[in-house]
């Protein structure tokens, strides 16, 4: 099978209680960690001058180029150097990394970097919008800075091209999602069953069926675990999560999960939209069901419009064309039947259309303004035209593409009229 059995002092047998057993069948081939910082050092060195030390903070970003993520730091140098400390688990680290041993160091505190580092790291990238102040303020009791400038947007770009073996996992969790979505949801569905006894149901059968067992997300802050479901008019409920839904969740502290007042009644539209990942990589989806009865006519007339919205923008998905493009595109020529909650409702709407999707649920590129970048085969991006309907609900799909050198082939299984269950 592939594990490896370390086993800690006083441990005997074969995976003993205190035996760290891991599969590296499951993890990623050392040449895969090579070609990712081979493309991370090609981007550095276009930095130029300001460009001396790299820090990675972010606990993604570090299993993205080591294979690990620890309590620990990753320090990549102008020289060539690469250095990964770990605070803890550093004995898990040095069993998953493919990074040779001595690149991986056992460290209690920053001072210890200075074994290795010199206290004057030059011109310094840090992740923005990951490291805290108080992470930065630590280092600096030890080290010194020329400058500061941002690593969020150099990782995010190199992450934005899934190698073969990231789309694999990647197509695996799509189809494993479209079954979860077409064939075993419907069965779950039961008259006065609440919103969060659905989301419970669904957690357990997305993780027998093979979920890495969390959504995780590149949005600071951000609490999901499966994602948003609501019945009727529930799926418009403000909510700070940056998508078209809406969620009343199981309270003010708690606005995610569902709520356990809120029970499913016949003629409900229940909304599922939900993110799902298989080794660390995700595929999103989302699906409309009608409990117990048709949908109301309005609700697939404005459904049909958002799967015609879907349809032509994945038309547009090709190489060397902008995010920005396809969304003024898309947007400047709506069909008549979306209402003004087209992307949100009320005051709620969302500024894109689109997403890219990998490690995290939410990544480069956006559909959106701004985006400028041309689209390249590799990438990965889940479209979500969605449509909210006053006293009845959101309707709309969302479906996960893969971009290649011919276009966009949808992973997820297509988009589908509403489900009558």
């Amino acid at each position: 099978m592939g594990v490896a059995c370390a086993t800690r002092q006083g441990g005997s047998g074969s995976c003993p209680p205190l035996t760290l057993c891991v599969n590296f069948e499951t993890n990623p081939p050392v040449t895969e960690f090579r070609n990712r910082m081979a493309r991370l050092f090609q981007e550095l060195q276009r930095q130029g001058d300001r460009f001396d030390t790299a820090l990675v903070y972010n606990r993604v970003n570090q299993y993205y180029l080591t294979g690990t993520m620890q309590d620990g730091l990753l320090v990549v140098r102008r020289n060539g150097d690469i250095l990964y400390f770990v605070r803890k688990s550093y004995e898990r680290a040095r069993l998953e990394s493919p990074l040779p041993p001595a690149q991986i160091v056992q460290i209690h505190s920053y001072r210890d970097l200075l074994d290795y580092l010199p206290a004057n790291l030059g011109h310094t990238l840090l992740e923005m919008e990951a490291m805290p102040l108080a992470v930065l303020e630590r280092l600096r009791k030890s080290f010194t800075f020329e400058s500061i400038h941002a690593f969020d947007g150099i990782l995010a770009r190199i992450r934005t091209i899934k190698s073969p073996y990231e789309l694999a996992l990647i197509r695996e969790s799509a189809r494993q999602h479209s079954h979860l979505m077409e064939h075993v949801i419907p069965g779950l569905l039961r008259e006065s069953m609440s919103e969060a006894e659905l989301l419970a149901d669904t957690y357990a059968a997305m993780v027998k069926l093979g979920h890495h067992g969390l959504s995780r997300f590149a949005m600071p802050q951000i609490e999901m675990i499966v994602g948003q479901i609501g019945f009727g008019d529930s799926s418009l409920h403000p909510t700070c999560f940056d998508g078209p839904g809406g969620m009343a969740g199981l309270s003010a502290a708690v606005p995610a999960i569902g709520s356990r007042s809120r029970k499913l009644r016949r003629g409900d539209l229940v909304f599922v939209d939900i993110g799902y990942g298989v080794n660390g990589y995700h595929s999103d989806k989302t699906r409309i069901y009608s409990f117990g009865a048709p949908p109301p006519a309005e609700a697939v007339k404005v459904h049909a419009a958002c799967m015609a919205v879907l349809e032509r923008t994945a038309a547009l998905l090709a190489p060397g064309t902008t995010p920005e493009h396809i969304y003024q595109t898309v947007m400047a020529d709506l069909p008549g039947d979306l209402t003004s909650h087209f992307m949100g409702y009320g005051e709620e709407r969302v500024r894109f259309l689109g997403h890219g999707i990998g490690l995290h649920i939410d990544e480069q590129p956006v559909i959106a303004r701004g985006f400028k970048d041309p689209l390249q085969a590799g990438m990965v991006i889940a479209l979500e035209p969605k449509c909210g309907i006053d006293g009845i609900g959101m309707v709309g799909v969302e479906e996960t593409f893969e971009m290649t050198s011919q276009g966009a082939v949808c992973l997820t299984g297509g988009a589908h009229e509403i489900l009558i269950v």
